[in-house]
């Protein structure tokens, strides 16, 4: 007696598997300009290393009869670079990537049971009406299978989200639930519901891609992080994320071999930062000249543009990057770049990255419409972020640090570093704007206004300068821009070694403001 026909089943079933929508569904997946899910994955992971899990998951037509229907999530194990990932995403040639499958939940068990990294590839359309004519029942929202076990993987271990189609419902949530999240430029779009429920819901009709494109939620929202030019990028960027990232919080960041001298210096530091106030400069490329190999990679380039973030190395240790920008608003903090300052600061921090800032504020931003954007609340809960992370924070004071935009870019309780360059300045107020408040019936009642106004600026101005701020231990050190890279690698490498940053689950004190 031989089992050869429940083999041969066996056989048939991963065949239709593999087939997905058929290949009608898949040709006009392609020429949208997608790929199918199995195709991102084969991309995404090391050669031959993908183990899917559930592929037999499907249907039967009622009565027993018919072709088999495979479940419109692929997921499984597989290998990025060499480590082990769980992956899953829904493919919309089957049933438009409708959710009700069980396999979500099985692949965030994964993550969470062999602490790795979670990737999601969605594109999917969400909980499909249809669906209750056949289960003739309504499932609770309360009740939904697997929203407590991705929210618990949140303070475990890395889940990103690639978002490369029309993705709404169930799977656009799930999205948000992500440390780091990409979507596809002009070919994917991300929505709670989509045009034909708005508008029934609201009489309006607008497009997929005006509702919920990438340059809605990459530029406007800040609900999805980095765009990405097609979907081969995209895939890229998730590799590149999580080179920087631990499997989990019980381990240390991936320290890389460099390649790059721990003592280069840069000539071009020494000139970059002009001496007039008024000019701007290009921070990202300072950055870049300090950082292993200059690389940086950007997160949120489009969103809260004051501020850059981004992940990079020095002397192969990952960390974290934050940056004023002086070309957007003047490096002013408003509301975006607060909240882009907490969340970044609190990744960072979880998953042990040591945070190197380079400093050019001249203070929250101003004006009616920064207070109607709440720029006070959020500035200081990026103040409570700061004084809350337990990693390493390292300061480079390139310019200005003034009032409360710059209290939120050190920890004055934690011994790491804060370095000066000859360009700094401190203060609680710029001084033209200081002297304006202060000096306002000197200046007007003066013979000459202006020249009295120049006289007064000229007198705070030395007081100012950083040479101040170190003899009063306000700053380490002070220190030519060409060794920027050394010091910080010094200081970085001994506050890895030597500070305490507990590995684990972090709790946060407190409520945040």
């Amino acid at each position: 007696m031989s089992w050869i026909e429940e083999v041969e089943e066996i056989n048939r079933r991963r065949e239709r598997a593999n087939e997905m929508g058929g290949e009608e569904r898949v040709a006009r997946q392609h020429a949208a300009g997608r790929m199918t899910v199995r195709e991102r994955i084969a991309l995404l992971s090391d050669e031959g290393s993908f183990a899917e899990i559930g592929q037999l998951g499907g249907s039967i037509p009622a009565g027993g009869e018919g072709t088999f229907l495979p479940d419109p999530y692929v997921a499984g194990l597989t290998r990025i670079d060499g480590r082990d990932v769980a992956i899953g995403g829904e493919d919309f040639t089957v049933r438009g990537g409708s959710e009700g499958s069980i396999k979500p939940e099985l692949v965030e068990r994964l993550a969470g049971q062999h602490r790795i990294p979670l990737v999601l590839l969605h594109d999917g359309a969400g909980f499909n009406i249809a669906t209750l004519l056949d289960s003739n029942r309504v499932v609770m929202p309360a009740g939904s299978r697997g929203r407590e076990l991705i929210i618990n993987l949140l303070a475990t271990v890395p889940v990103v989200a690639g978002i490369l189609g029309s993705v709404a419902g169930g799977p656009a949530g799930m999205a948000m639930l992500s440390h780091w999240s990409c979507m596809v430029k002009d070919s994917s779009e991300l929505f709670s519901a989509g045009p034909p429920v708005v508008r029934r819901a609201i009489g309006m009709e607008i497009t997929k891609h005006e509702l919920g494109g990438s340059q809605v939620h990459t530029r406007i929202s800040g609900c999805v992080d980095n765009e990405a030019e097609d979907e081969i990028d995209c895939l890229d960027q998730i590799r590149r994320y999580l080179s920087y990232m631990p499997s989990n919080v019980w381990e240390a960041p991936p320290y890389k071999v460099p390649t790059d001298s721990p003592d280069r210096k840069d000539e071009e530091l020494l000139t970059i930062v002009p001496r007039n106030k008024k000019r701007a400069y290009d921070m990202k490329k300072l950055v870049r000249m300090v950082m292993d190999d200059r690389e940086l990679f950007e997160i949120q380039p489009l969103w809260g543009a004051s501020l850059i973030t981004g992940l990079a190395r020095l002397n192969g240790h990952p960390v974290g990057v934050i940056a004023n920008d002086p070309n957007v608003r003047a490096g002013a903090m408003d509301h975006q770049a607060a909240e882009k300052q907490a969340r970044f600061m609190e990744i960072c921090d979880q998953f042990g990255l040591a945070i190197i800032y380079f400093v050019d504020v001249p203070g929250l931003m101003v004006g009616p419409q920064a207070e109607a954007n709440g720029v006070i609340r959020k500035g200081m809960r990026a103040l409570w972020m700061t004084n809350s992370i337990t990693v390493p924070l390292l300061n480079v004071n390139v310019r200005r640090c003034y009032g409360f935009g710059g209290a939120v870019t050190s920890n004055g309780t934690r011994m790491t570093a804060r370095f000066a360059w000859p360009s700094a300045e401190f203060g609680g107020i710029p001084i033209e704007g200081g002297v304006e408040a202060s000096f306002k019936r000197i200046i007007e009642s003066a013979p000459d206004p202006e020249l009295k106004r120049q006289e007064i600026e000229g007198k705070l101005q030395r007081l100012i300068s950083p040479f101040p701020a170190a003899e009063q231990l306000g700053v380490e050190d002070m220190i030519d821009p060409r060794e920027t890279r050394p010091r910080l690698i010094r200081s970085l490498e001994s506050a890895i070694a030597h500070l305490d940053h507990p590995r684990g689950i972090r709790n946060l004190p407190g409520i945040r403001p």
